[in-house]
């Protein structure tokens, strides 16, 4: 299995046995890329630059018949009909698999990929309580909402939100609750700043400097706070919150500057309960696959992935993004002005996408 570049200055290539797996992927909203699982758990994220010539890899590849190969990604590359042939849900329901492992599926099979800054696997808040000295996991009220969108939280700002989406009069753009994402290549690049390549990829979007200290991730809980509270801040998390404790150290001892409140920012500064990185994590690990979240994890894969992601469940539920966010919003391959063209590929790719929907019903409980 041999790939290259359209200029030939790059080659890839891999033993065609090695191949496990093969997903459809979006590049950019357009379904241009493929992103292929190897036995050895490597992934490779390729963009084939249109549909058609993304298609026409596929059709060699089910020909090919790859020894290893999932016959499941055989038969279909569409999310939703991957979900519907496979048994994941049904197996976490019968918790065969942890709450973590079911949420990382999901965003697989919904088209987040680790390879794509862009579409990066999102995880929810789950946990509500980043002051108090102790932490008790028994107690559902440190617990977030899981039925309504990191928007939806908080009742005085979402009076707001529904004040200005009742008001919203424009004859090209559709209305939206919220004109930030809940994930973005930005959220991304906030949250891991302290591990690369994350670190330098922050550093070159800034033009060799690192954003102001205060916009820095440097606090748990005032960054739960702006996101309970700022109309412009709605994002969730990234999976590393629920396994690597590296993120919140600065083990590299990089200068991130000073706040204006004086304050040098250096790791991330945890909740009292949490007694350290690891601490942190083990505890967020623990309440990810509490009885709590089990009980209503369904209930934020209807708003992320399913049928509150959409439509008129996704207008009662207060879930509605700006419309570029949405797959099939925009025919980007039928943009032929360069300079729009440019600059919707740059709302896309720094804006967020929101995944691709797997299913048009509610999700069944745990």
């Amino acid at each position: 299995m041999i790939f290259y570049t359209e200029d030939n200055s790059h080659v890839w290539s891999w033993p065609l046995e090695h191949l496990h797996q093969v997903q459809s992927r979006r590049y950019l909203l357009r379904r241009s890329a493929l992103e292929f699982f190897m036995l050895d758990r490597m992934t490779y994220f390729i963009d084939f630059g249109t549909a058609e010539q993304r298609r026409q890899v596929f059709r060699v590849l089910i020909k090919l018949k790859p020894k290893n190969f999932v016959p499941l990604y055989l038969e279909t590359s569409k999310p939703e009909a991957l979900l519907r042939k496979s048994d994941i849900t049904s197996r976490w329901i019968r918790r065969e698999i942890s709450n973590f492992d079911y949420i990382m599926a999901l965003n697989t099979l919904a088209g987040r990929s680790y390879q794509d800054i862009t579409q990066y696997p999102v995880f929810p808040w789950v946990l509500t309580d980043y002051t108090s000295e102790t932490l008790d996991l028994s107690n559902p009220d440190v617990y977030r909402d899981l039925r309504k969108p990191i928007g939806a939280l908080n009742p005085d700002r979402l009076a707001r939100i529904k004040e200005r989406y009742d008001f919203f009069d424009d004859p090209e753009i559709p209305k939206f609750h919220y004109g930030s994402h809940y994930s973005s290549s930005g959220t991304v690049l906030f949250y891991l700043l302290r591990v690369d390549p994350f670190t330098t990829l922050a550093y070159e979007l800034q033009g060799g400097k690192f954003d102001h200290a205060d916009r820095l991730f440097h606090d748990i809980a005032s960054t739960w706070k702006s996101c309970y509270n700022d109309m412009s801040d709605v994002k969730e998390l990234v999976p590393e919150f629920f396994y690597l404790p590296e993120m919140f150290k600065n083990v590299n001892n990089i200068d991130f500057g000073v706040t204006q409140s004086g304050e040098k920012v250096d790791a991330v500064i945890l909740p009292p309960w949490a007694k350290s990185p690891e601490d942190f994590v083990a505890k967020q690990r623990e309440a990810l696959e509490s009885d709590y979240v089990s009980k209503n994890l369904h209930h934020w894969v209807d708003l992320i992935f399913g049928y509150k992601q959409r439509g008129k469940a996704a207008e009662s539920a207060c879930n509605v993004f700006y419309y570029m966010t949405y797959e099939g919003a925009v025919d980007v391959e039928a943009i032929q002005d360069p300079i729009l063209l440019k600059a919707t590929q740059d709302q896309i790719a720094c804006f967020g996408q929101t995944p691709s929907q797997l299913l048009t019903i509610p999700h069944p409980g745990r």
